[in-house]
């Protein structure tokens, strides 16, 4: 029997064969061959874009890569990013109220409006410190550091199964001298063992021992935070990366106007509440900070003996889960 031949069938397929492919030349990734100098005229935009298949997002980054214009997309529901070619989208400048009815400008503003715990001259933990499901979202800093990256913890993660999620928060010292940690990273990824999100921890993660937290980390004189962190975004970049719309601060430790500055650039600060090596436990929706760039092993330990016994609640879940 022959089969039946259905046009308006035929034509829907073709349309979303078409408008598959277009979207697909629309994504954007550094080459091996960039670097962080290569990325021109890099600023933070609020834009509504829609593409020509209908596709909508909202831009907060700009730049030129290799002669290209390129735009950071985010999507205002999902919380997800991603880099096309800014030829691809038609755009239109955008203020913050049109971000006010969406999950994203509802994750900014409950970020910048957390306070933590007020200290004599700071705050420590503001942002986001707990999600809206049951499940726990693993966080993994990434500062500046001497050591390897424990990879055995990596592959203990990737034992509990396929794409497992975790949030690694990049410093960008530490990305320089970790090219081939970062990459391996990314290869795990690749090969479906975790799913990343990667976190803006700015990029010299400025901090020196004995000195009070009123003034060390982001709060350190003479330390400009666009630079700390744009400069980042731009290393991820080149890095054949994508920013997400966390940021984390170093230490954990801001101020308001820190956090102002965050919700400016269209981030969503990023606390924890169990930060295991210093004895905090986790309950549900728990974000757990861990340290997996070899300079707190004893947190690592924890996070592997609570998973055994239990102790950590499941499933372990992607941060862009956790904002309400």
């Amino acid at each position: 029997m022959l089969p039946i031949f259905r046009p308006a069938v035929a034509l829907a397929a073709f349309v979303s064969l078409t408008l598959s492919a277009a979207a697909a030349d629309c994504a954007f990734r550094a080459g091996s061959a960039v670097t962080p100098a290569a990325i021109g005229d890099y600023r933070p935009v609020l834009k509504s874009c829609e593409a020509a298949d209908g596709r909508r997002a909202m831009s907060i980054r700009e730049m030129t890569i290799g002669g290209e214009s390129v735009t950071l997309l985010a999507d205002p529901e999902a919380l997800t990013t991603r880099l096309e070619r800014l030829a691809c989208w038609t755009c239109r400048d955008a203020g913050d109220e049109e971000l006010v009815s969406t999950r994203m400008g509802r994750a900014i503003a409950a970020s910048a409006e957390a306070p933590g715990i007020t200290h004599r001259g700071f705050l420590q933990n503001a942002g986001l410190t707990r999600g809206a499901t049951s499940g726990a979202f693993l966080t993994g800093d990434l500062c500046p550091s001497k050591r390897p990256l424990d990879r055995a913890f990596f592959a203990r993660l990737a034992a509990s199964g396929p794409h497992t999620p975790v949030a690694l928060a990049v410093s960008g010292l530490w990305l320089t001298h970790h090219e081939n940690d970062f990459h391996w990273l990314i290869a795990q990824r690749d090969a479906g063992a975790l799913d990343i999100v990667w976190v803006d921890h700015t990029y010299t993660h400025p901090y020196r021992r004995k000195l009070a937290d009123a003034s060390n980390f982001l709060l350190t004189k003479g330390v400009n935070p666009e630079n700390e962190i744009l400069r980042t975004e731009k290393l991820i970049i080149a890095n054949g990366e994508t920013p997400s719309l966390f940021f984390r601060f170093p230490g954990l430790v801001s101020s308001d106007p820190l956090m102002e500055a965050v919700r400016q650039f269209h981030l969503v600060t990023l606390g924890a509440d169990a930060w295991l090596a210093i004895g905090q436990k986790t309950g549900p929706g728990s974000i757990v900070l861990v340290h997996p760039n070899g300079n707190e092993p004893f947190g690592l330990k924890v996070f592997s003996a609570d998973v055994a016994r239990g102790a950590i609640p499941k499933p372990l879940e992607p941060l862009t889960a956790a904002p309400e």
